[in-house]
């Protein structure tokens, strides 16, 4: 039996085959499905909300959702400013005083101090400072430095607190001289040390070249401080026992009342020549009574000076002149004699004049022996003497 095919039907059929074996290659993606209370217009919301966030996001960078780290995310630290008003401790304010700004520990080699002059209101100010720990230093005229510190935060206008300026101790630098009497006066502690042997005053000697010159009460005390010294009583026992054992002055007899006599009136020629020579005339005639140790030189210079010191002297001034105290004090002392000793041994104005040279001569040879001898048998002798 012979099949006729129909090609209408046919062609039909291959072509709805086809077209849904097409359809089958597409894949459909899932719609999600909404949660309660989720509506197709939060979702639109939503979803403009990310596009515009997105869309703000510079080139280049990932949003806070894309996984950023933390790190990345902060912002740059900014400057900032610290400020303040200098003020006293009345509450007045303080123009032209100096605020230095330093940065301590591992800053302070990263930056450099500032300084800033508050002005007339006592205001100061210090712009575009890095974040950190600070220190403040105030100083002004008349007061104490005050020092003051904190800790600048990011893009921060500190306000310095205030803190009164105290006022500065008063510092005064005093030099203290001794006045010319004071150092004579310790001159003189240092002669009245001066001892020959240890045991013999030598009181009238200076081994000071510049010594200071003595004024009237000096002069008068070193006079005592001779006349009373134990020496100057064995001394002048001595002299009278000579006199008594080749009697001299027999006048005065001998034994024990002898010997009292030639002994007061050997004290008393003492007592008279000291003080008028040394002391008396002296401060009237303003002239030192000591005798001012060369040391230095040849040998006849220094013996010629030493005689000379008999009949000149150094003034108060400070300069040489005839020594008027030793030549009328001798002859004074000669002249005073003559009212106590006995009547046969008195001549006169011709005894004067001889024990005034016999004293002028005794001068002389005891500033030689000063000069050469007793210097380095005195063991007190100040160091600026040393040769």
């Amino acid at each position: 039996m012979t099949l006729q095919f129909r090609s209408g039907p046919i062609v039909l059929a291959l072509v709805i085959l086809g077209w849904t074996s097409f359809c089958s290659g597409q894949t459909l993606q899932p719609t999600p499905v909404p949660g309660p209370g989720h509506s197709s217009e939060n979702s639109s919301e939503n979803s403009s909300e990310n596009d515009s966030k997105n869309s703000s996001q510079p080139p280049g960078t990932t949003s806070a959702g894309g996984g950023q780290p933390a790190g990345q995310r902060s912002s740059a630290l900014l400057p900032g400013s610290v400020s303040g008003t200098v003020v006293d401790q009345s509450g007045a304010v303080v123009a032209g005083a100096r605020v230095r700004l330093t940065r301590p520990g591992a800053r302070a080699a990263q930056s450099l101090s500032q300084d800033v002059i508050s002005d007339s209101n006592g205001e100061f100010s210090f712009a575009n400072i890095a974040p950190g720990p600070f220190q403040l230093t105030i100083t002004s005229t008349g007061f104490a430095a005050q020092t003051s510190s904190g800790t600048l935060g990011s893009g921060e206008d500190y306000i310095v607190p205030q803190n009164a300026l105290g006022v500065a101790d008063n510092v005064t630098d005093v030099e203290v001289r001794l006045s010319q009497t004071e150092v004579a006066e310790e001159q003189i502690k240092i002669e009245e040390k001066q001892r020959v042997l240890g045991v013999l005053p030598n009181f009238y000697v200076s081994y000071i070249p510049n010594a200071a010159p003595l004024n009237s009460r000096q002069k008068f005390e070193l006079a005592f401080r001779t006349v009373v010294d134990p020496f100057t009583f064995v001394f002048v026992g001595g002299v009278a026992g000579v006199e008594q054992a080749q009697n001299h002055f027999a006048g005065y007899g001998q034994g024990a009342q002898g010997y009292g006599k030639r002994f007061g009136a050997g004290y008393a020629d003492t007592v008279a020549g000291t003080f008028v020579g040394a002391a008396i005339l002296p401060s009237l005639l303003k002239q030192d009574p000591r005798y001012f140790y060369k040391g230095s030189g040849s040998t006849p210079s220094r013996a010629l000076y030493a005689i000379a010191n008999a009949v000149i002297c150094k003034g108060d001034n400070g300069h040489w002149q005839v020594n008027y105290s030793n030549i009328l004090g001798s002859l004074a002392a000669g002249g005073i004699s003559n009212l106590y000793y006995p009547a046969q041994d008195r001549n006169g104005a011709g005894l004067t004049f001889a024990n005034g040279a016999i004293g002028i001569g005794a001068t002389a040879v005891a500033n030689l022996f000063q000069e050469f001898v007793i210097r380095k048998l005195t063991p007190k002798v100040p160091g600026s003497a040393k040769p």
